[in-house]
């Protein structure tokens, strides 16, 4: 055994490499290499000191520098005077593409690159690694656009695209998915499409290249998968779970061919983690291979008794383990996630081999630091705090020293497999009776492995989803077998024998059919608000103390200390006062009111694409993590930029009141009460009233465009006002005017800035302090208009958009601020809109 003092130096040694990381990722901006430079200096010279927390410094430094030298390397973005150009490119396919709806998306390399036959240089001006997308041409019929997708790519095929990128540039709104920082980790500094217009030259096969065989080869899989499964949209194995799509994923990792609507099944039981290439996944297989070689060698007598003396099993299967993972995790695509397991397992498994007994705290805490040294990010990532959080916990909480001085991970003498191969189990009358009582003894040491680690996880899952399945802790003691130990297998080695996808398949439904039942119960998940992570941290500590071995007297203290983050409640604003929240939706409009008491939200986002809204992909996880219960949802008129969320949010806002300008037979009205926007509504909440200034009763009379009935909302609280405007246009800007307008403090951009709107005498008029447009970044439609733009800035009105601020919160308590959540929480991976 290490000595427990080295071993304690060392743990701290550690944890200090890692606070000294995760302080670097808090920096809006990079230091310069040269700072970076001098600080390894500093950090090398607080090594040399013999007090610990000087090294301790010393390393966190260090770390500091190391991570920021890391990031330095990185590619640069595109030049922001070629966005939106249209450019030539010459490159390869690195990756099997991905079906999104009615086209492809694929990371390309970009080997040579033209502006109008002016060559580019790469990667100066063009990233080497962007992601393109390939999709139909723009059809009005959706079906149509289904029957037009473009044949996929190949990896490794060398293609010439005409393309228009822009910079990797993603919404953002509060604790919401960062798809900036994704594409940081992955590496890619451009996003963009290929363009088909008639203008344009058609895209061009230049040959296949030897390059990539490990993306071809999984491509080939996948395809030849789903074409034999009847395809990711074929009948699945029951209850609507597709078994093609679900297979897919699990052998080579292709998380878009399983469809949304079975990903909500697996939330709402819990096995999400299961059903992707994630480290559990990998973690498990490993443990099967090495429990299975290590039982090998132990039992053959091919390699002789000296040969079992020399390497003893437990290495042998170390080994065995950390090469299975490396080759599952390589052919499922080599994600991040993949990547960050393996090189947790091989850590440990080079530990083992040392031949020492290191403690569990040093096992744990090297794992960690190897991975967040190797990929930073991974500290901002739930999977990492989720894997590592569940390790520590299992091993804390054994109760002998034994039992925690090593990682379970590549412990495959531990298994009842294991066990029945050696002298464990006694030879004679007493050897049969013995196996069961192992068994039982197994299964009970597995559910309280599974209740430890679902408690312990609790406030994380809270504090990164904002829910919890109740449900969870049966659904993963069946899931979790099945899924590694009997479909996962079957769907690999249906690679060589494709009838074992069959099998597979087969041995999905019963499966299937449980979660389907189970997250059919009522209350099988509970969705409650996401709490500061102080409180979600204090509940960690809370549960860790109510599991670990101890005093009763001091574990019942852990209840107290989760309770916090249990009741906790977003603020609200003050009786008398309201709160605007302008979610980051793209190109659409989406604003959330709240008072002290009721809360509604104007407009649902756009519609991204035939099974993609602002509904499922902001709008639901927004609400979700506040604990939202929406009294009214106000559609402003019929156009999908506005609408286009409204489903998923009635969905799962069921008892929202729906107001609206659309006409009767529109879709969303179908079985629905729904209240008419008619001007001169009024209401009141809290002391805030609610007055509709638009459309006129026989204004749908008449035969008008949709943006001309636009529902107007007039807010006004004793400390402040705001008008939701719509898409309404000049000639409603003029009835407005003559039926009489006051001033207001925060004015929603009407029709996203566009020329047809803000006439300046409309500005005149309303004089508001605060103005802002939600519009996309580079949107086709040029909004908002730079003309527009000027016009609200020479009226000396605060200008703010939603492609520049991302989410935007305004209080009537403090009217001429506007809080952007770019501003508030940039960091130097996160992309700088040009003015």
């Amino acid at each position: 055994m290490v000595r427990l003092q080295w071993a304690t130096h060392l743990h701290w040694g550690l944890l200090a490499w890692v606070g000294g990381v995760a302080l670097q990722l808090q920096q809006r901006a990079l230091w310069p290499a040269l700072a970076c430079a001098l600080l390894a200096a500093v950090a090398l010279a607080l090594l040399r000191g013999r007090h610990v927390l000087l090294q301790c410094a010393g390393l966190a430094a260090l770390a500091w520098a190391i991570t920021g030298g890391h990031a330095l390397l990185r590619s640069p973005s595109i030049a922001p005077q070629l966005e939106g150009r249209d450019l030539d490119v010459v490159g390869v396919v690195q990756a099997m593409p991905q079906r999104q709806d009615v086209g492809w998306r694929f990371r390309f390399e970009v080997e040579e690159a033209w502006l109008a036959d002016q060559a580019l240089p790469v990667p100066a001006l063009i990233p080497r690694e962007v992601y393109l997308g390939w999709y139909a041409a723009s059809l009005r019929d959706e079906a149509q656009a289904q029957q037009a997708v473009p044949e996929p790519v190949q990896a490794g095929e060398r293609w010439r695209f005409r393309v228009r990128l822009k910079a990797p540039h993603g919404q953002r709104n509060p604790r919401g998915f960062d798809y900036e920082l994704w594409l940081w980790e992955q590496g890619i500094r451009a996003t963009g499409y290929v363009r088909q217009g008639r203008a344009d030259p058609q895209p061009e096969r230049l040959g296949a290249t030897f390059r990539h065989p490990v993306e071809w080869a999984r491509q080939q899989v996948r395809d030849r998968l789903l074409t034999r499964l009847g395809g990711a949209s074929g009948d699945g194995p029951g209850d609507g779970l597709k078994a093609a799509g679900i297979l897919a994923a699990l052998v080579t990792g292709d998380q878009a061919a399983i469809d949304r609507s079975d990903w909500d099944v697996f939330r709402a039981t819990g096995v999400s983690h299961l059903m992707s290439i994630s480290g559990v996944h990998v973690t498990m297989l490993a443990w099967l291979a090495a429990a299975l070689a290590s039982g090998l060698w132990r039992r053959s007598a091919w390699w002789g008794r000296a040969w079992a003396l020399r390497w003893p099993a437990p290495q042998v299967g170390a080994v065995v383990g950390v090469t299975v993972a490396t080759l599952y995790a390589l052919f499922s695509g080599w994600g991040v996630p993949a990547q960050r397991t393996v090189a947790m397992l091989a850590v440990v498994a080079l530990l083992r081999l040392s031949a020492r007994d290191w403690h569990w705290r040093v096992v744990w805490g090297l794992a960690a630091a190897v991975v967040v040294t190797l990929d930073p990010w991974a500290l901002l990532q739930p999977g990492f705090w989720l894997s590592f959080v569940a390790v520590g916990v299992l091993l804390l909480t054994e109760r002998s020293t034994q039992e925690a001085t090593a990682l379970p991970v590549l412990e495959p003498e531990r298994t009842v497999m294991e066990d029945v191969c050696t002298d464990r189990v006694p030879n004679g009358p007493g050897r049969h009776a013995a196996v069961p009582a192992m068994v039982l003894q197994r299964v009970v040491g597995l559910l309280r492995e599974q209740a430890v680690v679902t408690l312990a996880l609790t406030p994380l899952t809270v504090l990164f989803f904002g829910q919890v399945s109740l449900v969870g802790l049966l659904a993963n003691l069946v899931a979790i077998p099945w899924i590694t130990l009997l479909v996962t297998p079957l769907a690999l080695l249906g690679v060589l024998l494709p009838v074992l996808w069959d099998a597979a398949q087969a041995c999905l439904q019963p499966l299937a059919w449980l979660l389907a039942w189970l997250a059919a119960w009522p209350g099988a998940s509970w969705q409650m608000p996401m709490p500061p992570w102080p409180l979600a941290v204090l509940a960690l500590v809370g549960s860790t103390v109510a599991l670990v071995p101890g005093p009763r007297s001091w574990r019942v203290w852990g209840l107290p200390l989760a309770l916090p983050a249990v009741l906790w409640t977003a603020p609200r604003p003050a009786p008398g006062s309201f709160e605007l929240l302008a979610a980051d939706v793209g190109q659409g409009n989406a604003v959330l009111v709240r008072t002290a008491r009721h809360s509604l939200l104007y407009d649902a986002g756009p519609r991204y694409s035939p099974e993609s809204d602002a509904g499922h992909r902001v709008l639901v996880p927004l609400l979700a993590q506040a604990g939202e219960k929406l009294d009214v949802l106000m559609l402003s008129h019929r156009d999908s930029d506005h609408t286009g969320g409204a489903a998923a949010v009635l969905a799962m806002q069921p008892q929202a009141r729906l107001w609206s300008s659309l006409e009767p037979e529109h879709a969303l009205l179908r079985g629905r009460a729904v209240q008419r926007c008619e001007a001169g509504q009024r209401w009141v909440w809290d002391g805030v009233q609610f007055e509709v200034l638009h459309p006129l009763a026989e204004d749908f009379e008449r035969s008008r465009k949709s943006n001309a009935l636009s529902c107007v909302l007039r807010i006004q609280a004793a400390t402040g006002s705001a008008i939701l405007a719509g898409d309404i246009e000049a000639a409603q800007e003029r009835e407005l005017r003559v039926r009489g307008l006051s001033a207001v403090d925060f004015w929603l951009v009407p029709h996203h800035g566009s020329k047809t709107s803000s006439t300046p005498e409309l500005l005149q008029d309303l004089q508001p302090a605060v103005a802002l447009a939600q519009a996309g970044y580079r949107n086709r439609f040029g909004h908002p208009a730079p003309a527009v733009v000027a016009r609200y800035r020479q009226a000396g009105i605060a200008w703010y958009d939603t492609s520049h601020c991302g989410a935007a919160t305004w209080r009537s308590d403090a009217p001429r601020t506007l809080h952007c959540e770019r501003a508030e929480n940039q960091r130097y991976w996160h992309h700088v809109p040009p003015p």
